[in-house]
């Protein structure tokens, strides 16, 4: 019983805390925010790569998919809720990636 409680709420933890990381805008480090090569900050110059969309729902796909891996090594059943919380993950996962192509859209 104490495993069960351990399990699920280690899955709502998870849950949550992706939830929050990609929902929550990303800090400016004001330390660096000046700080562009000189060629890039010339006008006309377009070596600078474009800043990837999204990089906190890409980070939480990939958690989610880390962690999944983990679930589905693990040495035990956990009494069904491994599973459950597997099948968990991969909704949360193709929710996310959803939210990358509606974007696109």
């Amino acid at each position: 019983m104490k495993t069960r409680i351990l399990i699920v709420f280690a899955v709502v933890a998870l849950v949550v805390t992706f939830a929050y990381t990609a929902s929550t805008p990303a800090a400016t480090n004001k330390a660096n925010a000046n700080a562009l090569p000189a060629a890039a900050a010339q006008p006309g110059n377009s070596t600078a790569t474009p800043a990837e969309p999204h990089p906190e729902i890409r980070d939480a796909i990939a958690s989610l998919r880390r962690a999944k891996e983990h679930m589905e090594h693990a040495a035990h059943d956990f009494g069904g809720h491994r599973v459950e919380a597997i099948r968990a993950t991969d909704v949360a996962i193709h929710q996310l990636e959803d939210c990358l192509k509606y974007d696109r859209d």
